[in-house]
């Protein structure tokens, strides 16, 4: 990686603002990652006695990047901390050598693809940036809707320090930019890391010590990569048991909480304080009900407050699990759906009754690392297919499994129940071809079509078709209070040109007419937003508004006047009502939420 690309990562000494974060004993690992799955049951971070150390430790504070107002420095020397022992050091000193002698040299022979290739991944403005303290006083265009008082959360990746190797956008720290919008047209800005496991960890030293699930974690090189990670945590250096997750990918407000998540880790608990800062408060493992990793894209139920989410495990059986929380965070069970593989689920969707679960083509096989290949394999061989299960199902025996060839669905969007004689499950998503567009170059053209799935339970058979053609939408909601039941608007990101986005298209379900929001020249945004003008009222059939009264919302950049902005469209129209200039560069990222000023003065402290 040339010098140029350096320069966007730092370190500075610890705030100590910043609530310490507790110490970490030693222990053998366990991974959380992409990869490999197999947490610890020890959930929580507790505070944990380290044996006696040579001179007195101070207490860890997570660090503190100054914000983004003079040229950032260059990645700092790595620094061995002051608790470790002369045989610990000895062992650091001994794993750096077989990194830097041995595997980066032989990396540094591979060609990488561009999907992991850092110059590609984390240039322009995916680069990363520094943490932003609380900025009040944005200047605002137009007028904020009375309606929108709260918080705009988006996630993204943000890597800490410099790669060493590989690097896949997935691989990068999660950090979470946050736009408070208040009575008067005031709002304000900041942005802070997850302070998760891995990245506590790695701050100590300076530099990344986890592998990389997806940009390194693949071929002999990757299996190197494992057993030097393995190597320093018996020793001590570092400590898995606590996860190696990111949380850089999706955000929900739940029971109070605001929870940031990725599918490698349990969730990670932010507090949003009376400043509009951003403060990590711990793993969250619900309470001690669970100990697995969980998806990035929960289902929240509008009408009942439950929350559906799922748990993948790529090492044994059962591969996959079902898990349920009533509104008030109590886990009703756990249900092992049975597939005969281990496959990436992203994404899911529920409807009133059932929870819909696609099984498509992207699988994990771990013997391909053996061969000289990645974990995460295109089985083209495989058919595509979704289960339908009962919400109320206590074992997953009754689940039934409709085909649907040729179908790769990254993300889905909404699904409901219809009965028009037979009993028909309608899935909307957007069907990614080529499967692997995320992980693999191809010589075929990206597509992401929005597209509509149904499942005849009666006849055990399904069509598909496709909504809106010629035209790559990715990255979106429906209307929240619709979950699970029918809806007729999308709000997705146009993904053009992939993996950009130069607009908003709002798709009207029953008419195929797409309403556009285009961004403007050298101007790219990510996923948009909904809110709901009436945000705490259920939408369904017998209320008194429209489906789509309320506001779509989304973080844009101009990158030719290198100005950040959070754009507010009315959804009725796809008109812009405001924009908020933003004090720092916002970089593309993944999926966030809209936390409103109610939900704001629940939080659970």
């Amino acid at each position: 990686m040339q010098a140029s690309h350096l320069n966007f990562f730092t370190t500075t000494l610890p705030n100590p603002k910043h609530k310490a974060l507790p110490r970490f004993r030693a222990q053998y690992p366990s991974f959380t990652c992409k990869i490999l799955i197999n947490p610890s049951k020890k959930l929580n971070i507790p505070r944990i006695p380290l044996p006696p150390p040579s001179a007195p430790r101070p207490p860890l504070s997570p660090p503190e990047l100054e914000p983004m107002v003079k040229p950032e420095r260059a990645l700092i020397e790595p620094k061995y901390p002051v608790h470790l022992n002369p045989l610990q050091k000895l062992a650091a000193l001994t794993c750096d050598q077989i990194e830097n002698l041995l595997i980066m040299p032989l990396e540094k022979h591979h060609d990488l693809p561009k999907t992991v290739d850092p110059a590609v991944q984390i240039t322009g403005n995916f680069a990363p940036v520094q943490e932003c303290s609380v900025q009040h006083g944005l200047e605002v265009v137009g007028q904020i809707p009375a309606c929108l008082r709260g918080v705009y959360a988006r996630n993204g990746a943000n890597p800490m320090f410099a790669p060493s190797a590989g690097h896949h956008l997935f691989d990068g720290d999660g950090m979470i930019h946050a736009v408070s919008l208040g009575p008067g047209n005031e709002a304000s800005y900041s942005c802070r890391y997850t302070r998760t496991s891995k990245l506590v960890q790695e701050s100590r030293f300076g530099r990344p010590m986890f592998p990389k699930p997806i940009g390194e974690l693949h071929g002999h090189l990757g299996l190197a990569r494992l057993a030097l990670f393995m190597a320093r945590a018996r020793v001590g250096l570092v400590d898995g048991s606590h996860g190696t997750g990111v949380a850089n990918a999706g955000l929900i407000y739940f029971n109070g909480r605001l929870l940031a998540m990725s599918e490698d880790d349990l969730p990670y608990h932010v507090k949003i304080n009376g400043d509009a800062d951003l403060e990590t408060v711990s793993r969250f493992n619900f309470d001690d009900q669970i100990d697995c990793p969980l998806i990035a894209h929960p289902k929240l139920d509008p009408v009942t407050g439950a929350l559906h989410t799922l748990n993948y495990n790529v090492l044994k059986k059962p591969y996959l699990k079902y898990l349920k929380f009533d509104k008030f965070g109590k886990k009703s069970r756990d249900v092992n759906v049975p597939i005969e593989q281990a496959t990436m689920i992203h994404d899911f969707a529920i409807t009133e009754n059932f929870v819909v679960i696609p099984d498509h083509q992207m699988v994990f096989k771990l013997s391909e690392m053996i061969r000289g290949g990645s974990p995460v394999v295109y089985d083209k061989k495989k058919t595509s297919r979704f289960g339908i299960l009962q919400q109320n199902d206590v074992d997953g025996s009754r689940i039934q499994w409709i085909d649907v060839p040729n179908c790769f669905c990254f993300h889905l969007w909404n699904a409901w129940e219809e009965n028009n004689g037979d009993k028909t499950v309608v899935v909307l998503g957007s069907c990614m071809t080529p499967p692997d567009s995320v992980f693999n170059e191809s010589e075929d053209p990206f597509r992401s079509e929005l597209s509509e799935i149904r499942l005849n339970l009666r006849t055990g058979e399904s069509t598909q078709r496709v909504i809106i053609s010629g035209l790559n939408l990715e990255a979106g909601q429906v209307n929240r209070k619709f979950q699970g039941r029918k809806t007729r608007f999308a709000y997705l990101a146009i993904a053009e040109p992939w993996p950009k986005c130069s607009g908003i298209a709002k798709v009207d379900l029953e008419t195929g007419e797409v309403t556009k929001f285009m961004y403007g020249a050298c101007r790219f945004g990510g996923e948009p937003f909904f809110v709901p003008e009436k945000g705490n009222k259920f939408g369904g059939n017998g209320n008194n508004y429209e489906e789509d009264e309320g506001y779509v919302m989304g973080i844009v950049r101009d990158e030719k006047r290198e100005i950040s902005e959070l754009v507010i469209l009315k959804a009725l129209n796809m008109e812009q009502v405001a924009t908020i200039k933003l004090p720092r560069r916002v970089p593309y990222g993944f999926h966030g939420t809209f936390v409103s000023q109610e939900e704001l003065n629940q939080q659970v402290i």
